[in-house]
């Protein structure tokens, strides 16, 4: 009987019903697209800012009286002390994930035909990955292993007259590295000065097997994991200065912090414009309403029946609104991802079932007007007052 009744109260109104169930619809969608996009906004922000390059840096410690912010290279008489590649690179698998890019680097100043260049030995595939921004005419150096390919950068490259598959010499207190030049890095910035190696291949050349200049990494996750993981790194080596560059790493944590502030700011927002709005259709049904109710209380239906009635309605409500709110949300949430991050934002499944149950909270905080139907008198109703 309850269900009979529920459907035939479904059927009864639909004119009001529809418009309280297109503003759930809609408030599910948008609500649905902005929590997908605030589970992937962490990852989508940390793909941005990798761009930037390096937030954390391992490098010697000072010693007294140099200038800070010297480079590490061999072979220059203000150099720093080298690091132990060895330990450092020990620790640095206990910090690797998917959100932490490292690669060690040494530099040499080498000479290739009598010209002065700068070869930066590093794991030249996570280089790669840790300025993604670099435009590669040619090939990649997909392999560390690999001691027979360099990649040049376009400065050098322009100077001596190079392309990809050209051969290159570089000569350092004669000791000699012939490479074969796969591809030539347009990056912008110094590293066009540069020629890039596996990190073997530049410690043979600088006769400086297990040592490294510095490291650089880019952490992602926000702020606060940069400091988790540059803080695991300096309790690890305490010989060694690990630092964040802060202005990366709190730019990166502010502006995350700000995009969830706006997300969730804006679904408090919809839930409220939602239930205002269920609330107005449920307010003009329950003026409707009063003699059926009347009715029902004169044939013997008690109140908590008859209110529970028209809850269970706005609850059917809620939970049909908010599943097919969420299916119109997920196609939303590929339009954000490609407008915002020019990426695919992953479907969360889970958030379906969540923004059903706040739908149906949305719907039954909005039909507080039913419940006052409760207190309708059938004398009264049959009297036509």
């Amino acid at each position: 009987m309850f269900g009979r009744l529920l459907l035939q109260l479904l059927r009864g109104s639909r004119g009001r019903l529809a418009v309280a169930l297109i503003a759930i619809v809609s408030g599910a969608a948008v609500i649905s697209a902005l929590l997908n996009l605030d589970l992937d906004v962490g990852s989508k922000l940390t793909q941005e800012f990798r761009t930037l390059g390096a937030n954390v840096v391992i490098a010697p410690r000072q010693p007294q009286g140099s200038t800070p912010g010297k480079t590490n290279v061999a072979g220059s008489p203000s150099a720093p002390g080298l690091m132990d590649e060895n330990a450092v690179v020990e620790q640095l698998k206990s910090v690797k994930t998917s959100q932490v890019v490292a690669a060690p680097y040494l530099y040499v100043i080498a000479r290739a035909d009598k010209t002065p260049v700068v070869v930066a030995g590093t794991w030249v595939d996570e280089a790669q990955r840790l300025s993604p921004t670099w435009k590669i005419e040619g090939n990649r150096v997909e392999s560390r292993d690999d001691q027979a390919h360099a990649l040049v950068g376009r400065n050098v490259a322009r100077e001596l007259h190079l392309a990809p598959s050209s051969e290159i010499a570089v000569d350092y207190l004669g000791r000699t590295a012939k490479l074969t030049v796969a591809g030539i890095v347009d990056s912008g910035d110094a590293e066009d000065n540069q020629v890039f190696v596996n990190l073997v291949v530049a410690q043979q050349l600088s006769n400086l097997d297990g040592q490294i200049g510095l490291v650089q990494l880019n952490v992602g996750g926000g702020s606060k994991n940069v400091a988790d993981v540059a803080a695991k790194l300096a309790a690890a080596l305490p010989d060694y200065d690990v630092h964040p560059i802060r202005q990366v790493a709190a730019a990166e944590g502010a502006l995350l912090g700000r995009l969830r502030l706006l997300i969730f700011s804006m679904i408090a927002l919809i839930l409220v414009l939602t239930s205002l709005c269920v609330l107005a259709t449920m307010a003009a049904l329950a003026i409707e309403r009063r003699e059926d109710v009347g009715l029902m209380k004169a044939l013997g239906g008690s109140i908590s029946r008859v209110v529970g009635l028209f809850l269970a309605e706005v609850g059917v409500l809620g939970a049909v609104g908010g599943a097919i709110g969420s299916i119109v949300g997920m196609v939303l949430t590929r339009w954000m991802g490609h407008r915002v991050f020019d990426a695919t934002i992953s479907m969360r499944w889970e958030i379906i079932p969540l923004t059903i149950a706040l739908m149906i909270a949305v719907a039954l905080a909005g039909a507080s007007p039913l419940r006052m139907l409760g207190n309708v008198k059938p004398a009264v109703i049959f009297r036509g007052e």
